[in-house]
Order: C-alpha cells, then sequence, then structure tokens
C-alpha cells in the first residue's frame, strides 16, 4: 500500500483580505490545555489572536504558586475575515477543533464585547467570572431577601429585573434586583 503525503501551504494573509473584506472576531474551540499552543502557531500564520488569561494561585500540600490559566478554557478568539482561505488557515492548527457557531462557520463577535473582555482582564479592578446569563433565562436569587425565590430574567430601561409568574392565573409581578446575586434555576 503506497502512502500519500501532501503538505498544504497557506499564505501569511489571504488575498481577499485586501478586497474590501473586513475581518471579524471569532471563538475557537480548541483542545483542553492546549489554548496558548494554538494561540502561538496560530500567530505563526499571521492570524490575529486574543487569550484572555488569569493569574491564579495553586495551592499544594507543600507550595504555592503563581498561574497563568486561560479565563474562558478552551477557547481562544482570532481576528479574521470570513473567506473560505482564512477559514482552512485557522482549522489547519493542530488542536483547533472548530469556529463556535452554527455549522461551525463560526457567528462574529462584536469588537465591543472582545474590547470589553480586555478591558477588565488588564484593568486594575477586581472583577471575577461568572455564570453566563441571558436576559429571558430563568434564574435564581442567591443572597439577601429574595434568596431562593426564581423567576424569569428581563430587562427593562437597563435595569434587570425578575419576573415572577403563578401560571394556574396567568399573572406576574416583577422585582428589580439590582445588587443581588443570581444564578441560572
Amino acid at each position: 500500500m503506497a502512502a500519500f503525503s501532501e503538505i498544504v501551504h497557506f499564505p501569511q494573509k489571504s488575498p481577499w483580505t485586501g478586497g474590501g473584506q473586513v475581518e471579524h472576531w471569532y471563538a475557537l474551540q480548541t483542545r483542553v490545555q492546549r489554548e496558548k499552543v494554538v494561540q502561538q502557531r496560530l500567530q505563526e500564520r499571521g492570524v490575529t489572536t486574543f487569550l484572555p488569561m488569569v493569574t491564579e494561585v495553586h495551592r499544594w500540600s507543600d507550595r504555592k504558586k503563581i498561574v497563568q490559566i486561560p479565563l474562558f478554557r478552551s477557547y481562544l478568539f482570532a481576528k479574521l475575515a470570513p473567506s473560505r482561505v482564512d477559514r482552512l488557515r485557522v482549522l489547519c492548527v493542530d488542536g483547533v477543533f472548530a469556529f463556535v457557531g452554527p455549522r461551525g462557520e463560526g457567528t462574529p463577535i462584536p469588537d465591543a464585547q472582545i474590547d470589553a473582555v480586555r478591558t477588565l482582564v488588564e484593568g486594575p479592578l477586581p472583577w471575577s467570572s461568572h455564570p453566563f446569563l441571558k436576559i429571558g433565562q430563568r434564574v435564581r436569587i442567591r443572597n439577601g431577601a429574595l434568596e431562593g425565590i426564581e423567576g424569569i430574567l428581563v430587562s427593562r430601561s437597563g435595569e434587570s429585573t425578575l419576573v415572577i409568574s403563578v401560571d394556574a392565573i396567568q399573572r406576574s409581578m416583577a422585582v428589580r434586583i439590582e445588587g443581588y446575586d443570581v444564578e441560572a434555576a
């Protein structure tokens, strides 16, 4: 049986990116604990990347160590034009599983969201990661006078509101929950 091997070479930049195609940020799913290696390989191919890192103190019984780990495990961001050549240049990197989005094509991420993450990670203010909560999602309040109450998270005039419903009588009431800690129900 004959072995067949072919090396595919991609240009550093897509020849079509200068033709009016705007570059967008995309999330890439990577192998576990391979985010830094994938970032390096993408940068070697001329792809702009963003891998938000956080500093944590890992403790063992005999020592402590400060380590840098990705904020979003198994994900990193790449900025590229939505062309077939650019997608293939990214997908051919060992450790990249797929673009995050429908049919593996990726969903463009607004620059404002990437800039917001970059500002928080690089800024002086304290912050912490939080479970993703989406408007319309069922949530539970974790502390305070409303602890344990469940409802639907909505937004009114930029303020978070919890809607509590009584299904049997089809009636609802709303309460502002600014300052309360909420989690997915």
